[in-house]
């Protein structure tokens, strides 16, 4: 999400695993460098794979769309989300903001290891510009954002005792999820600026405690 690829989480793989994630995040990089620079609609997937040096079919193996190429792909946040949602003695609240400060972290370390951390602030800005000047790009926003409020629907509901599709359910995970935009929001706004965690967490928190209100009480069957 960052307009570079930051990797969320890191642990021991072998040289298959690591060899396939520097091939996804080189033309995932690459990509978002292309449109930037020339914007999302003026750049073919067949430019980003001769710049890669593979062919389109590679490109499509590893980013089923092109707007994925640039759009962080959600399975990283469904595979975090399902189980915190399950664990009972957390709440649904406490969870997401686990998932979130841990991706906040990871943003705020890449940004202090770039050599020129005002210059990796921009394209940061440049990029939230594009995804929301990007039709094609906000639509895949959003359907990431179903398939996250889905999953937290799913957790939602077999803690409660309820249906995936009742309503209960299905407003709460989408109050949840969209603490993600949020921060997404308060990222874009304060990167660059002395105490971005600090500024960002507050402000994820302030909208945290909105919805906490209405799901304090979760898990507690509704008759």
């Amino acid at each position: 999400m960052t307009g570079r690829t930051v990797d969320w989480t890191e642990g021991r793989e072998g040289l298959r695993e690591r060899k396939k994630r520097q091939t996804r995040r080189l033309l995932s990089d690459t990509a978002t460098e292309m449109f930037l620079a020339r914007g999302f609609d003026a750049v073919r997937v067949a430019e980003i794979a001769a710049a890669c040096g593979v062919s389109e079919k590679t490109v499509y193996n590893y980013f089923p769309t092109k707007e994925s190429l640039v759009v962080d792909h959600p399975d990283a946040a469904i595979e975090a989300l399902r189980p915190a949602l399950a664990d009972a003695a957390v709440s649904p609240v406490d969870a997401v903001l686990g998932i979130l400060d841990r991706e906040l972290r990871a943003v705020a370390s890449w940004l202090a290891a770039q050599p020129d951390p005002a210059a990796a602030a921009e394209r940061f800005r440049r990029f939230g510009a594009l995804v929301e000047a990007t039709p094609a790009l906000r639509a895949y926003q959003r359907d990431m954002a179903d398939r996250l409020v889905a999953v937290a629907a799913e957790a939602l509901a077999a803690r409660a005792g309820l249906s995936p599709d009742d309503p209960e359910p299905q407003i709460a995970a989408t109050a949840l999820v969209g603490l993600w935009r949020v921060q997404f929001a308060a990222l874009s706004r304060c990167v660059g600026s002395e105490g971005l965690q600090d500024s960002v967490a507050a402000e994820v928190g302030r909208a945290a405690r909105i919805v906490d209100r209405g799901l304090g009480s979760w898990g507690v069957p509704v008759h």
